[in-house]
């Protein structure tokens, strides 16, 4: 099933894009796992996810902790700590 990443601030930056819809392979269970996974995809992807502990995360816009389980999600967002208007 297609979920809808978001990305925000230096991370929308680092990436090149605000958002995309990806199928979830089956070994990403938390947040912090497609982090690792989002990093391989490319040099702007590595940079962006290089420190999951500089993350926080959205599932389904509820913040959710880094290690937390990411269920069947539609919608997933990764943000800096602070993010500014």
């Amino acid at each position: 099933m297609a979920v809808t990443l978001l990305f925000f601030a230096r991370v929308r930056e680092a990436i090149g894009h605000a958002s995309e819809q990806i199928d979830l392979p089956d070994d990403v269970t938390t947040p912090a796992d497609l982090a690792g996974w989002l990093a391989t995809r490319g040099p702007g992807y590595a940079a962006a996810f290089a420190d999951p502990s500089r993350l926080r995360c959205a599932v389904d816009q509820a913040m959710v902790a880094m290690d937390g389980p990411l269920g069947q999600p539609l919608e997933i967002a990764f943000f800096p700590p602070v993010t500014g208007g």
